[in-house]
């Protein structure tokens, strides 16, 4: 018989081990590639949320104080007490938790406001970082309702018919004259809870809108913001009266009040950047945002890196704000079990406030 030709167990052994080697060097190369792939999808989404969130953010800062008055919107006050011998006020501010005020002593509401360590205490999944957010608060007139276009009130003169618009003798209500202000339909209309800016040569006044039967709106009291005060001595549309209790010629604006800070309630794993126009629901900008910080640049070229208004000045004397966010992966890295976190700083200028008029 023919003697039967095949391997040896000592061949068989190299070509196992062999065999061995390329399958873990194959796998090996898989987990890395695969690693990669998370890293860099980790990191992808951790920059979209950054970049989405500090878009937003940036948009609205650089509108700041667009239509509003340097020293800011009158809103309404009380007599001075030893805390505030100027007067106090009482106007909320939207929070995550709902609502505190705006500081007392301003008589008037400022184009932005800051708000330090007025956010929620944020804690991270991993127990890394801890810390007390910011919010922000800022004002800019809405330039694309036309509300503005031409006085809510003005007599005929000429050829020109005037504006028959009113405006309630207790400060409850206006109605406009639609052969004047025409505000459109949709998205355009007035709603409940927009805020109205009233101006005249006696000064300004802000109100909350309750309802709107267009062409009449409604400010009753009890609004959200305690704002419609018609009964306070200071700062309410009763103030841009004239003494026989008519109004002067007067224009209405409709102002944005935009707030951002960080949200753990709804989802406490994965932190949101919230954008809140009024007291309107909180719409979700980012997520997995784990810090969220500002700080204040003065126009006295020393005052910077502030957290708040240092005495002595003003949030109209705001000239630029830092920005601080902080961001992690929404998962941990399988590669060795943690998250991956990252941040960015910038400044922005607030370009409707820096305006300087050089040739005057």
């Amino acid at each position: 018989m023919k003697r039967q030709k095949g391997f040896t167990l000592i061949e068989f052994m190299i070509a196992m081990a062999v065999t061995i080697v390329a399958v873990a060097a194959t796998l090996a190369a898989f987990r890395d590639a695969t690693s990669a792939n998370q890293n860099v999808t980790l990191r992808t989404d951790m920059t979209d949320n950054l970049r989405a969130g500090l878009n937003l953010i940036d948009q609205d800062l650089i509108q700041t104080a667009e239509g509003i008055p340097t020293s800011g919107i009158t809103v309404p006050s009380y007599p001075g007490t030893a805390a505030c011998p100027d007067g106090y006020s009482v106007v909320n501010r939207p929070l995550l938790t709902g609502a505190t005020t705006f500081p007392q002593c301003n008589l008037a509401l400022p184009s932005i406001e800051p708000g330090n360590a007025l956010g929620p205490f944020i804690t991270a999944p991993d127990a890394t970082s801890v810390v007390n957010s910011d919010v922000i608060t800022i004002l800019y007139a809405d330039n694309t309702l036309g509300l503005d276009l031409a006085p809510v009130n003005q007599p005929a003169s000429g050829s020109n018919p005037g504006c028959a618009g009113t405006i309630g003798s207790l400060g409850q209500s206006a109605k406009f004259d639609t052969s004047c202000v025409n505000i459109g339909s949709g998205d355009a209309q007035i709603s409940t809870g927009d805020l109205i800016m009233f101006s005249n040569a006696l000064g300004n006044a802000i109100v909350t809108v309750t309802s709107v039967s267009w062409p009449t709106v409604n400010f009753a009291k009890g609004d959200a913001f305690n704002l419609n005060q018609t009964g306070a001595p200071k700062g309410t549309l009763l103030q841009l009266q004239n003494p026989d209790g008519s109004y002067p010629v007067t224009t209405a604006t409709r102002i944005w009040m935009i707030s951002y800070y960080l949200d753990n309630l709804a989802d406490p794993a994965h932190v949101r950047l919230i954008r809140r126009v009024n007291f309107n629901p909180g719409q979700p900008v980012g997520e997995t945002l784990e810090n969220l910080q500002f700080t204040y640049n003065y126009n006295d070229g020393k005052t910077t890196n502030q957290v708040g208004v240092p005495l002595g000045l003003s949030e109209s004397q705001i000239r630029s704000v830092n920005v601080m966010l902080g961001v992690r992966s929404v998962n941990r890295w399988a590669r060795d079990n943690r998250y991956i976190r990252n941040n960015f700083m910038t400044t922005i200028s607030l370009r409707s406030m820096a305006y300087v008029p050089q040739y005057q």
